[in-house]
């Protein structure tokens, strides 16, 4: 016996998720697994440029916001 459950899906989802399959042989399964391990690696990927962005706005802040730049504006 397996360790399975039943979900219900809108006919929608189950379009896409036909339309995402690397093989017609693929399980649902199997495709909402790698779809969990992209979305994953995204997520984590985007927490690192969050990371970046936050460190950099400092010295951003720093090298945007001078007198010598207003200067030019009005030139």
């Amino acid at each position: 016996m397996s360790d399975a459950t039943t979900i219900q899906l809108d006919k929608n989802v189950v379009k896409s998720l036909k339309e995402i399959k690397d093989h017609p042989r693929e399980t649902y399964n199997e495709t909402i697994m790698k779809a969990i391990i992209i979305f994953k690696k995204v997520k984590s990927m985007n927490q690192y440029d969050e990371f970046l962005h936050k460190v950099q706005q400092p010295k951003m802040k720093e090298l945007w916001d001078n007198k010598d730049d207003e200067a030019w504006e009005s030139v």
